[in-house]
């Protein structure tokens, strides 16, 4: 095994130093660095933007498109996002000291469960600059220290960002080493990265497959995968078609670049005929490639044929395939075979379909009669989100403040031994 990298130990060894002093810090300096940080953004947008245009220019050049290329791009409208997203963090409920559980044992002892940080948290990501603030944010209000390393496209964004950002928390008294980021973009920081067992907690790697790949081959970090969207819209015989067709067109067409936008449509054969060729002209129309089964081209002869690949495709772009299947069962069925066990959404007016839907797909997020879109941190309600986590451990969905914390376990005796 290489030796780590010394800067991102240096780093890493700095985060845990802090850590605890981070733990330690109330509610309300917490909440005031957060709000800090945001107005900070706000006044250093001009600077913020002239980063994000270099970092676009130099993207271009070196031939990147599409999805890439708009997570990378930071609108007037996204930058407020950003400082609002920090605002709506420090508006949450404060989780820390929670007491989860509580419970007495017949030898008198009181035992309470309660909720604490995790400690140093990193976050490996790709392109996506407004993950930085949301992951300071989120790791600040759950009171742990947090490690960044964004790709190379951003890096300009990112390190006016976190410069930024540590310049509030110091106006906060609030440790800067609370934020830190990995300026190497290499391959071998974000190898050491993942070998700080005993530095860092808790490893979360935003990213493509290969990003992953690399993450289960090298970590010695616990980590929490934020998997791919491979997002499935089933339209059973009982749906309102009119809402179907709604919820088809946003989760497909309102953002198509991200993971929680909807992948594949699957329509049951019982209303084939009747849903099918008008939402696909009307996808078409919005310039979405359609790709589909012998069933579905049946009915649509302009769509392309649909392989074997392309039911386990995560495209983050404009191309959709679409499915005939036989009923609920059929949908649930092709999930369980090809979804990345992020987000399925089902339209139907039955609610014991509806049920059973829900049941049969292992997916972190199932949801009825609603766009796949709406899996999102600020979303559900959590301010922002560290990651969407397709794991069956520890965390599952978006992941906000509760996600980052652990519990101890209090007990609290008086006297009593064990015999």
């Amino acid at each position: 095994m290489t030796e780590l990298d010394h800067d991102v130990v240096a780093i890493a060894t700095r985060a845990r130093e802090v850590a605890q002093e981070v733990a330690r810090l109330d509610a309300s300096t917490r909440n005031t660095a957060l709000r800090t940080a945001a107005a900070a953004l706000t006044e250093a947008a001009p600077a913020i933007s002239i980063a994000n245009q270099d970092d676009l220019e130099q993207a271009r050049a070196a031939g990147v498109r599409g999805a890439l290329l708009d997570r990378l791009s930071l609108t007037p409208s996204r930058l407020d996002g950003m400082a609002d997203g920090l605002r709506a963090v420090a508006a949450l409920p404060d989780v820390l000291g929670e007491v989860v559980e509580e419970w007495r044992r017949p030898n008198g002892l009181l035992l309470r469960r309660v909720r604490v940080p995790l400690g140093v948290i990193a976050v490996i990501y790709e392109a996506r600059p407004n993950v930085t603030s949301d992951v300071a944010g989120l790791c600040l209000k759950s009171g742990n220290a947090c490690i960044l390393r964004g790709s190379s496209v951003a890096i300009r964004t990112n390190k006016v960002l976190v410069d930024t950002l540590r310049e509030a928390l110091q106006a906060s008294d609030v440790p800067v080493d609370a934020v830190q980021l990995v300026s190497d973009t290499g391959r071998a920081a974000a190898a050491s990265l993942m070998r700080c067992r005993g530095l860092v907690d808790l490893l979360i790697p935003r990213g493509g497959p290969a990003l992953i790949a690399d993450i289960v081959e090298t970590s010695t970090v616990p980590y929490v995968i934020d998997g791919d969207g491979n997002c499935h819209v089933y339209v059973d015989a009982a749906a309102d078609q009119d809402k179907a067709r709604r919820i088809v067109l946003n989760a497909k067409l309102s953002k198509p670049s991200v993971c929680n936008a909807a992948e594949k449509l699957l329509v049951d054969e019982s209303i084939a005929a009747d849903f099918l060729p008008g939402v696909a002209a009307e996808l078409s129309a919005a310039g979405v490639e359609l790709r589909g089964d012998d069933g579905a081209r049946e009915l649509v002869p302009a769509m392309a044929t649909a392989t074997d690949a392309d039911w386990d495709r995560e495209y983050l772009d404009l191309v959709m395939s679409v499915r005939v299947v036989a009923g609920v069962d059929g949908a649930i069925a092709h999930v369980r075979a090809h979804s990345s066990g992020h987000t399925e959404a089902i339209v139907t007016e039955d609610r014991a379909t509806a049920t059973r839907f829900i049941e049969g797909c292992p997916s972190a997020v199932v949801m009825v009669n609603a766009s796949t879109r709406f899996t999102d941190g600020a979303e559900f309600g959590y301010g922002a989100e560290i990651g969407n986590s397709t794991q069956r451990l520890h965390a599952r969905g978006p992941m906000g403040v509760r996600e980052l914390t652990t519990y101890r376990i209090e007990v609290w005796g008086d006297g009593q031994v064990r015999e």
